[in-house]
């Protein structure tokens, strides 16, 4: 792969995401003479991200009427009050208004650069249920909303004459003065860049577990990076478990069984083949994530009491709805399932939480600006306090729609400050450790996802918080004195990752 001869760009956007993307399009406007340079650096190819996984839909109130604030069936405040209710109130309550107010102009916009959802026989959007929604406000292009999204804008955003677009296998930064430098693995070749403003949109954290519903990319590389830049990290131990996953015990990559199944009728059974919701919320299977997954643990643990081992078989119950009805609202999972030996409509679908999303992550404000001047972070790496203690399902396109244009909206308006079009690095730069791993990454992997498995699914474990966390400390700082390879910068940000949930963990224990 070849390193573009250019090295030094306005912009550097960290992750290709939907955050990523959209914020490259609004970087393309304002008032400037001339648009900004930016260079987007993706892991793998730029289509991979976890926005591409992303079945559900996007919440949004598309007909709200601003000037009376409601309509017929919905409205911003019960969007408002749904994901306040959903995150049990520990929500930035202006980031829900944002996001509620400004999101569906951003919906509006992606479609108009050509993102379909689903229509109904009559032309109207198709709007679906998923759990802790009192309305249908979901839009959706079958269940592969995420997919659809990242497909449609990639192109516009390859079609712009001011960015780059760069696969990098691995990345680490530094702040000298104003400016910010990257120094990346293109390929197995390494390449420096710099840049005056730095956007992290790098996404989860997924792989810290041993089981997650994210893509291998999902390293946490931005929030490591934040970190080591000395930005804020909030409420990072916040993670959301995802009640649904096809259980597949093999695979670290889990996948999921969109919550829009059980909003479109779908049972949760026990290994009895039985509903149990109603023993513990009386939302039944629409309850919010946190609520359902640990209402599953908390049944496998009656059943295993009463009954012994077997109590951790759980099931999806779709199958009184019509064949034609599941294959073609959910044709993905239906293919997925059918790979796996399931058949939707005729089968129980095998479901057990794991990990799914991190609401935590790099603190910043509205504008997406983190506590280091110039750094920004946007999508799930970055936390606004939207989503509160649990994010409501569909919420995370639309944020990343939101705050990935509100980051280029204040990116635009500082740059305007500026006097000059280039600029030199006035300090000599920290040169890169040559020392090689001596640590067996395959075991380090283990040893991060085994650690945090025991001491901190669903509930944590107290008992097991304290000496996980030493591990991990004493790993990351192990894995900091050592040459990057992409391999060793993945484990680094994992090991940071874990750090900082496990010691956030015991600091609340406190």
């Amino acid at each position: 792969m070849n390193i573009p001869e250019k090295t030094t760009y306005d912009v550097i956007i960290l992750g290709s995401g939907l955050a990523g993307l959209y914020a490259a399009l609004c970087l393309h406007s304002g008032e400037n003479e001339k648009p900004l340079t930016v260079l987007m650096l993706s892991k793998q190819a730029p289509d991979v991200s976890g926005s591409s996984l992303a079945q559900g839909g996007v919440a949004a109130v598309l007909e709200e009427d601003t000037v009376h604030g409601t309509t017929d069936d919905d409205s911003f405040a019960l969007h408002r009050e749904d994901t306040l209710a959903a995150g049990n109130y520990i929500n930035d309550v202006e980031a829900v208004e944002t996001l509620v107010r400004e999101g569906p102009e951003d919906v509006r916009r992606v479609m108009a650069l050509g993102v379909e959802f689903d229509r109904t026989p009559g032309g109207d959007l198709a709007k679906t249920l998923e759990g802790g929604h009192s309305r249908r406000r979901i839009v959706h292009h079958a269940d592969s909303t995420g997919r659809e999204m990242v497909d449609k804008l990639l192109p516009h955003v390859r079609a712009l004459p001011n960015v780059a677009l760069l696969e990098a296998t691995a990345y680490t930064a530094e702040k000298i003065g104003d400016i910010f430098t990257i120094d990346a693995l293109v390929g197995e070749a390494p390449a420096r860049f710099a840049c005056r403003y730095l956007l992290l949109a790098t996404g989860g954290i997924g792989q810290v577990y041993r089981h997650t519903t994210n893509p291998a990319v999902s390293t946490g590389d931005g929030i490591r990076i934040a970190h080591e830049l000395g930005a804020e990290i909030r409420d990072i131990s916040l993670v959301q478990f995802h009640p649904t996953a096809f259980n597949a015990p093999g695979e670290q990559e889990q996948f999921l069984i969109s919550e829009a199944v059980r909003g479109e009728g779908a049972y949760l059974l026990n290994c009895h083949e039985e509903r149990f919701m109603h023993l513990y919320d009386p939302r039944l299977e629409l309850a919010p994530r946190d609520v359902v997954s640990r209402a599953i643990i908390q049944e496998q643990k009656r059943i295993g009491a009463a009954n012994g081992p077997g109590g951790d078989k759980f099931y999806l119950d779709i199958r009184h709805k019509e064949r034609g009805f599941i294959e073609n609202r959910f044709p993905g999972i239906f293919a997925a399932c059918k790979a796996r030996g399931i058949d939707m409509a005729a089968d129980l679908i095998p479901v057990y939480p794991c990990q799914h999303y991190l609401m935590g992550g790099v603190h910043v404000d509205l504008h997406s600006r983190t506590s280091i001047p110039g750094l920004y972070a946007a999508g799930e790496c970055a936390h606004t306090g939207l989503h509160g203690g649990n994010r409501l399902a569909s919420n995370s396109l639309p944020e990343a729609l939101v705050f990935g244009r509100r980051a280029a909206e204040d990116i635009l308006v500082d740059s305007l400050q500026l006097t000059v079009d280039s600029f030199l690095i006035e300090k000599p730069l920290a040169q890169p450790s040559t020392v090689n791993c001596q640590l067996s990454t395959v075991n380090c992997r283990k040893q991060i996802q085994s650690a945090m498995q025991e001491a901190f699914f669903v509930f944590p474990d107290r008992e097991r918080l304290p000496a996980a966390a030493r591990e991990m400390r004493a790993l990351y700082g192990e894995l900091k004195g050592c040459a990057v390879t992409r391999e060793v910068a993945e484990l680094r940000s994992l090991s940071c990752v874990a750090m900082l949930i496990l010691e956030e963990l015991m600091g609340n224990q406190a």
